[in-house]
Order: C-alpha cells, then sequence, then structure tokens
C-alpha cells in the first residue's frame, strides 16, 4: 500500500500518556482542584525541528482558542519496511523543541497526548509507537511504546493518562523550552520484506488529524517580598 493511501485513510483519535518524574507545585498533591485557565492566549513556536520522520516545514502547531491543548500536525511520518523500502525507513523519529509563551502568573504541564494514525501490518509483522516528554533542563520522562502486531489494517491508538498529583510542571518564573520526542519504528517479523510491505504513519493531508497535547494549569504561587 502507498504512502499517499495511508494518508487518505488516517482517521480517528488516540492517546498517549505522560508519566511524571517530579511533584507538582505546592496544593497539587492529592485530589485534583478546579483547574484556572488563563484568559490571555499562549502562544508556542517550533524552536528546532529534527529527526527522519518531521524534517524541516513538514511539522506545525496550533493552539486550541480555549488554552486547553494544542495540537501538533505531520505530513511525513512513515516508517516502512518491503520492497523497494531504505534500509532505513523501518524506524522514523521526530525530536521537537517548543518554545511556549505563557501569561505571567501561570503554569502548565501535559496531562495528556492524544495520537492518531494508520497502519497497514502483514500477518508476523508489528510496528511500535514511542513518546516521551520534558521541560529543558529537567529529567525526561518514561518513555511509553505501545505495539501493534499483524495482521492489521486500520487506524491505530494508544490511550493513557497522568494522575494529576503526579504531573511535570513548567517551572515558575523561567522560560523553559518543551521538547517532545516520538519514534515508529516497524518490523518485518515473519513476514517477507521482499515481498511484501508494511508501513505505521503518524501524517495526514487533513489538518483535523493531529497530535493533540492536553494542558493543566496552576496559578503559580504569589513571590515572596
Amino acid at each position: 500500500m502507498s504512502h499517499s493511501l495511508s494518508r487518505t485513510l488516517l482517521a480517528g483519535a488516540a492517546a498517549a500518556v505522560l508519566v511524571a518524574t517530579v511533584a507538582a507545585p505546592a496544593g497539587a498533591a492529592g485530589h485534583k482542584p478546579p483547574i484556572t485557565v488563563p484568559p490571555d492566549k499562549i502562544v508556542i513556536e517550533l524552536a528546532t525541528v529534527n529527526g527522519s520522520g518531521c524534517r524541516e516545514g513538514t511539522a506545525e502547531v496550533a493552539v486550541a482558542p480555549d488554552n486547553t491543548a494544542f495540537t501538533v500536525t505531520y505530513s511525513e511520518y512513515l516508517a516502512q519496511v518491503g520492497p523497494g523500502a531504505p534500509p532505513t525507513a523501518f524506524r522514523k523519529n521526530c525530536q521537537l523543541n517548543l518554545r511556549v509563551h505563557v501569561p505571567s502568573g501561570f503554569t502548565y504541564a501535559i496531562v495528556q497526548a492524544d495520537y492518531r494514525g494508520f497502519a497497514f501490518l502483514q500477518p508476523g509483522a508489528w510496528g511500535q509507537e514511542r513518546a516521551n516528554y520534558y521541560f529543558q533542563g529537567m529529567p525526561q520522562t518514561s518513555q511509553r511504546t505501545h505495539q501493534f502486531n499483524g495482521p492489521l489494517n486500520d487506524n491505530w491508538q494508544t490511550s493513557d493518562k497522568t494522575e494529576y498529583a503526579d504531573l511535570v510542571w513548567a517551572p515558575c518564573g523561567e522560560k523553559r523550552n518543551f521538547n517532545i520526542n516520538t519514534e515508529l519504528r516497524v518490523n518485518a517479523g515473519t513476514s517477507n520484506p521482499q515481498a511484501v510491505t508494511s508501513f505505521m504513519a503518524m501524517d495526514s493531508t487533513d489538518a483535523s488529524v493531529s497530535t493533540l497535547y492536553h494542558l493543566a494549569w496552576q496559578v503559580c504561587p504569589a513571590p515572596r517580598p
């Protein structure tokens, strides 16, 4: 199946977890308090884009009007094995460095990440999606891996969440870029890559098919006099 055909088949929604490694701000532990969304519009810019799955110009970021999420849309993110596929095409990755402009007095965390994609996997083949996230200068979150086994000719999806008390929060009063690392991998397994093709995609020609990162917000403590 061709890459262009895979794009026309992309649909549906998926979710992937963000695992926290640092404590939340004071008052965030325990049960989830009411979320205060900043009234001023946040701005997110792509500072750098690297990786075989997202060459420059093939990834875009947009912020939801209500400041509760932002999306990343890819246009050339596909891993494959099979006749004519380059030897390195079995693995594609993308490293995004985002410059997030947050209204004064607020901090944010990623509470959930929703992915969308399509997989065409021959019997015996398998594909994987991996992701982790971190703020500049802080420890990376644990990498989560989701595997899909052939035969598969359908949308793929993952569904995970982070507990509110375990969220990784951007440091208050500091400007730290947010990094997102993702990877797609396809393995022929017991299928014959000389005769048949398998692929896994996270790209789309439809702007509505994109990765969605859900934001949680906290009001920063007032600075001490």
